[in-house]
């Protein structure tokens, strides 16, 4: 059996009572979160959907 950590998306719900989530690197650090709260658990997971399908977004790097 593998001891290899995996990166993952957490869901959770704020003190708001709003659904969010972060996303988590294989070494347990915090490398993106939702930048808003979701009334509804299906549009915070929507909203996961919509960052795995941005891998090929343009990379712009401003000077």
């Amino acid at each position: 059996m593998s001891t290899a950590k995996a990166s993952k998306y957490k869901v959770y719900k704020d003190h708001r009572n709003e659904w969010r989530w972060t996303f988590h690197a294989a070494n347990g650090e915090v490398i993106a979160v939702s930048s808003e709260g979701y009334t509804a658990e299906r549009d915070c997971l929507h909203g996961i959907v919509l960052m795995k399908a941005s891998n090929d977004a343009v990379v712009v790097v401003e000077e």
